[in-house]
């Protein structure tokens, strides 16, 4: 079932949370999300096989899937676009991903299936146009991969935000927002041991922090677990990831030595 984040009658933004079972899959819980704007399209991170055929019947009880504009990949992993093969055959949707990951991705494909079809996003970000309102395709550069991208929807006021402020829980507490600063701070121990290794540095932290906090944001919305709903819970979420010490903040030369 999909949650909404956005509704007014021709714009909705759309989670897909419960695709992946966490208690019969061995594969990490994700999250896909539907952006769809007076009869335009966009799908987010769509995921990799296993999500495939259960994102196509669910995001078609509200948008056709052949009519998809585009399709947003934050980054490379298979977690997010191992299916673009199926969603090459079966839309005419353009492909945006890092450029660094353009002629990588293909991989993932057949037949050539790819070509004319990916476009490569330069390192600055770019804004694209969805009927009347703008996705605003943000930098995210090692959090956690090295050509990294975020997606914030104008009209819904959503930063659909990739792995940043991801959390590992049940799948059944997916669907429940953090909603204040309170339920923030237990919600940190879900968060902290991902983030501390996915992330690359505190300095890319504070300067995504930094960009984050220009946006109007009513959601903040990662790829993995729960999601974030109000100023004081974004708020709060921001102030934890730009102090973290990560990545290799906290390698030193005992992490690089020949094993025994």
């Amino acid at each position: 079932m999909a949650i909404e984040l956005f509704n007014n009658g021709k714009h909705a933004c759309l989670m897909f949370n419960d695709l992946v079972d966490g208690e019969k899959s061995d594969a990490v819980q994700a999250n896909q999300f539907l952006i769809v704007s007076d009869g335009e399209g966009t799908l987010i991170d769509p995921a990799g096989n296993i999500t495939y055929n259960a994102l196509l019947l669910a995001m078609n009880k509200y948008f056709p899937h052949k009519n998809l504009k585009y399709i947003l990949a934050s980054h490379q992993d298979p977690d997010i676009v191992a299916s673009l093969n199926k969603w090459l055959f079966g839309t005419d949707a353009q492909v945006y991903v890092s450029r660094l990951w353009e002629r990588f991705v293909p991989h993932f494909t057949t037949q050539d299936r790819s070509v004319n079809r990916l476009v490569g996003i330069p390192d600055k970000g770019t804004v694209l146009t969805l009927r009347d309102t703008r996705v605003f395709i943000l930098p995210a550069h090692f959090l956690h991969s090295e050509g990294n991208f975020h997606f914030y929807d104008e009209k819904a006021r959503v930063l659909f935000s990739g792995d940043m402020g991801a959390s590992l829980v049940h799948h059944s507490l997916v669907e429940k927002p953090i909603t204040g600063a309170a339920e923030f701070k237990s919600h940190i121990r879900t968060m902290d041991a991902f983030h501390r290794r996915y992330m690359v540095s505190n300095k890319a932290c504070r300067l995504w922090a930094n960009m984050a906090r220009q946006l109007n944001m009513d959601f903040l919305v990662p790829q993995h677990g729960r999601y974030f709903k109000g100023k004081e819970a974004i708020g709060a979420f921001l102030d934890w990831i730009e102090q973290l010490q990560c990545g290799i903040d906290l390698f030193s030369q005992d992490d690089y030595r020949i094993p025994a």
